[in-house]
């Protein structure tokens, strides 16, 4: 009996408050560009201040190697990704500029 009430409880709780169905999906994190520059820039800083042990120095190094690799990828990425839109766009500025007017 006491199984009962307790049942009998938890269902009017549930039922006494509504909860309203999320549509929403979580967001996950962002991580961009500028917050791995910014934090190549904390491990310069840091490691100039001395803040990081001489036996951590190995591993603090290689991140920071790995973070500057990629932060160069992606800028060289970005850089032929503009040159081939703007060679694109000048390649379609000729097309209409060479065309004669039609009356």
């Amino acid at each position: 009996m006491a199984e009962e009430q307790a049942q009998t409880t938890a269902t009017q709780e549930a039922t006494a408050t509504p909860q309203t169905p999320t549509t929403e999906a979580p967001v996950a994190p962002q991580l961009s560009i500028s917050d791995l520059q910014a934090l190549l820039n904390v491990i310069d800083v840091a490691s100039s201040r001395g803040a990081f042990r001489a036996n951590e120095l190995t591993n603090v190094g290689s991140v920071a190697d790995k973070l500057t690799k990629f932060l160069q990828h992606v800028a060289e990425q970005q850089k032929a990704q503009q040159e081939e839109q703007a060679k694109q766009e000048g390649g379609a500025e000729q097309k209409t500029e060479a065309q004669p007017e039609q009356k």
